[in-house]
């Protein structure tokens, strides 16, 4: 077998590694093979400028993945603070700076963002934030 369709071979074992775990290397370092693997059939290299070539290609990828990656931003579904953030809650019990609170039908623990008062009972509450599985609140 041609050493050009052992690169393309590996690159497209590398790209169907990619569909069954998670991430999103494997993929570009796939890419980076058949790309080498069509150098390779045009050029016919000595196998350390193989692996020289390879590491171009790898790198310039993964760069141009992580460029592609940034441009769309951070992700924010289902996160807790994206669909939290600015709602309504009401005060349940609250000991100090730290309580309970209702958003919706559901109940969270909750502490009280800086400078806000102690709220009494029942009163309306604004989630100011999220800090792991806890609402920081303030007055609306």
């Amino acid at each position: 077998m041609p050493v050009s369709v052992t690169w393309i071979a590996i690159g497209l074992v590398l790209m169907l590694l990619e569909m069954a775990t998670p991430g999103v290397y494997l993929v570009w370092l796939g890419l980076a093979a058949v790309a080498t693997g069509l150098v390779v059939q045009v050029t016919d290299p000595r196998f350390a400028v193989q692996v020289v070539v390879f590491g171009v290609f790898a790198a310039v990828l993964i760069a141009v993945g992580l460029r592609m990656r940034a441009r769309r931003g951070p992700s924010v579904v289902n996160t807790p603070a994206s669909g939290l953030v600015g709602r309504e809650a009401m005060a349940l019990d609250f000991h100090g700076r730290t309580g309970r609170v209702r958003v919706g039908d559901s109940d969270w623990s909750a502490r009280l963002a800086e400078g806000a008062p102690v709220p009494q009972p029942r009163e309306a509450l604004r989630v100011v934030a999220v800090d792991g599985t806890t609402l920081v609140v303030g007055t609306p």
